[in-house]
């Protein structure tokens, strides 16, 4: 059996060392906060926001999340899914244009067990793809490349979907 081994997301894990601790929930947070820019929140509507995930795969990695706290997808109701759908075809045109990515990974890590960094707060993937983004610098300096600015790409993709 092969491994593959990602130490650089052990930063990620630790940022949340505290809020897992605490009890709080970083994405109930987020949505109560209201400072959109700082959380890079992209997007809201009335069931579900849209965040930048603050340690990408990719540049223009975005989350779906609903405001409703469950672990459980199935919990979500009709207009839960339905919005959560709705965000996740307007990031996927929102980032045709602003990035012209050859495909698209989507969907969701339910459960520890299943990779969900945060497991209490169901939430969803959209992460660009490139012919080539896996490239030498993960392999051999257990480097990630982001391509894009984070504030630059959250301006772009903020102002983008407000327009959609």
């Amino acid at each position: 059996m092969k491994r593959l081994f990602s130490p650089w997301r052990s930063a990620y894990i630790r940022t949340f060392k505290s809020e897992r601790k605490s009890k709080r929930c970083l994405f109930c947070r987020i949505a109560k906060e209201k400072k959109d820019a700082r959380n890079l929140v992209v997007w809201r509507g009335k069931t579900c926001f849209v965040v930048m995930n603050l340690f990408p795969y990719n540049a223009g990695h975005v989350l779906i999340v609903p405001y409703n706290h469950t672990s459980s997808l199935e919990s979500l109701s009709t207009a839960e899914h339905a919005e959560a759908m709705r965000a996740t075809a307007l990031c996927l045109k929102a980032l045709k244009k602003l990035s012209a990515p050859h495909g698209f990974n989507f969907g969701a890590n339910l459960g520890r067990v299943a990779g969900a960094g945060i497991e209490h707060h169901v939430h969803f993937h959209v992460v660009p793809r490139w012919s080539g983004d896996t490239n030498f610098m993960s392999v051999l300096s257990d480097t990630k490349v982001i391509s894009e600015d984070m504030q630059a790409l959250w301006s772009k993709l903020s102002a983008l979907l407000v327009k959609l």
